[in-house]
């Protein structure tokens, strides 16, 4: 079984205009809702990708009912917490002309919730998956990844992490399966200016050196770049098509390579649904679908 853990859940609200003005009543010329959180996002994917996986969170409110009801299908089983107290978060994306963002900060978790949450996770065995995504709410305390990962410390289990900076830094001594830095992220984790591939494969190595096993990078416009347990450098391009959505890419190209290692155990093949995947999204206004990843593994080199 894959599991996706998602602190965080949210209603991601679009809303079209011309032009923004502030300070006075601007009319939207549409509107659109998703069902969102990096790690509900792998699920969708995976479910699109004839993949079944367990989605661990939290929910709150009627935003919460609403979460679940929505994303909930035959291939996705929702096991999230009901929270006492608040709704989980409706972040506001404001697209006219530029992109403004509003994202909120969600319902208080408390330690005893968080408790519930790891008795799920106990429940994780031998030759599962699990993806954890996502920055932690400020509600929570800082090290509960590595919390989480200490109660599957010792089983074989395929961890797959895509966090940022200290997060991802943390996680390392669990020996991660997979990791998704993107370059900024890795230019960021050591303080340098990465400006080439060689530079790139450079300090993916020194990631493995520290616990992980695989380093995919996200290059945005130059593609990926994985850097296998096996110390091998592979790199997949893009295809030229209008980029409508960058909002859940990074999380479709995890859902892609988690699927296609799951069902070849190739990481050429991994890597290359990966990008596919992540190339739909961008193409599409909401998530790749099974449609889009077809179309597109038919055009991919």
């Amino acid at each position: 079984m894959i599991y996706t853990v998602t602190l965080k859940p949210s209603i991601d609200y679009i809303v079209r205009l011309d032009s923004l003005v502030p300070g006075i009543t601007n009319r939207t010329t549409a509107e659109e809702y998703y069902y969102g959180g990096k790690g509900i996002n792998v699920s969708c994917v995976l479910a699109e990708l004839d993949l079944e996986s367990t989605a661990f969170g939290f929910v709150a409110g009627f935003t919460g009912d609403a979460i679940e009801k929505g994303i909930r299908n035959d291939r996705i089983i929702t096991d999230f917490i009901k929270l006492e107290s608040g709704i989980s978060r409706i972040n506001i994306k404001i697209k006219a002309g530029v992109e403004t963002e509003i994202n909120c900060q969600g319902p208080h978790i408390s330690e005893g919730e968080l408790e519930r949450l790891f008795s799920k996770i106990d429940r994780i065995s031998d030759g599962d998956t699990i993806v954890i995504a996502g920055n932690i709410p400020n509600t929570m305390p800082d090290d509960v990844y590595e919390r989480i990962l200490e109660r599957i410390k010792g089983k074989d289990v395929r961890i797959v992490v895509d966090a940022t900076k200290k997060l991802l830094l943390n996680a390392l001594k669990y020996k991660p399966f997979l990791i998704k830095p993107n370059r900024q992220e890795l230019s960021e984790m050591f303080g340098v200016e990465i400006n080439t591939e060689d530079d790139i494969e450079k300090y993916a190595k020194e990631l493995q050196k520290l616990g992980a096993k695989n380093v995919l990078i996200s290059l945005g416009g130059d593609g990926a770049m994985l850097i296998d347990e096996f110390g091998k450098r592979h790199k997949a391009g893009v295809l030229k098509e209008k980029v409508i959505n960058t909002v859940g890419s990074g999380d479709s190209m995890v859902a892609g390579f988690v699927a296609g290692y799951e069902k070849t155990k190739s990481y050429p093949y991994a890597l290359k649904l990966g990008s596919v995947c992540g190339n739909a999204t961008a193409f599409l206004d909401g998530l790749a679908t099974k449609e889009k990843i077809n179309e597109l593994l038919a055009k991919f080199n």
